[in-house]
């Protein structure tokens, strides 16, 4: 994924970096929003970061208002995700991921086809996409729970070692 390792991403405390930041680990990166009903998604996003990074995986959350239901501010957004659900996977800034002015990473990333074989803009909040270190990425659409089998199941065959 050497393309995609070269995109920039601004973090939510302001530190700039690059999507190969996360290079060689197994990454799910996430639109994220705080006042949407699949916002309590984090809840199982917090929980594979936490039962999963130390075998090379990451949570990389996005968070969006595209949808008109995220916060305004990175310190409100940040203050939230932290207090309400724990969330110790890195953020991003607030992102724009459709349209004029996407971040380049979703860019790359819409292109990907969902396992209907529908590509394009992202259509809600709390689309997941799994990149996986080899360069394969897996598209998931919203109503799919990042506990759901179609995507532990790929994850966990990438990472190194048993299942934790």
């Amino acid at each position: 994924m050497p393309a995609l390792d070269r995109i920039p991403v601004t973090l939510i405390d302001g530190r700039e970096t690059t999507f190969g930041e996360w290079a060689g680990k197994v990454r799910l990166v996430v639109n994220v929003a705080s006042r949407c009903g699949f916002t309590p998604q984090y809840e199982q996003l917090e929980a594979l970061q936490r039962r999963c990074a130390e075998r090379g995986f990451t949570v990389v959350g996005f968070p969006s208002n595209q949808f008109l239901q995220e916060f305004g501010g990175d310190d409100r957004i940040a203050e939230y995700c932290s207090a309400t659900w724990g969330v110790t996977f890195p953020m991003a800034s607030r992102t724009k991921v459709n349209g004029r002015g996407r971040h380049p990473l979703f860019a790359e990333l819409s292109r990907t086809a969902d396992a209907k074989g529908r590509a394009g803009n992202l259509r809600w909040n709390f689309e997941k996409f799994l990149v996986l270190p080899e360069g394969t990425v897996h598209r998931f659409r919203s109503t799919t729970r990042p506990d759901a089998p179609e995507i532990v199941e790929p994850l966990e065959k990438a990472l190194p070692g048993p299942a934790g």
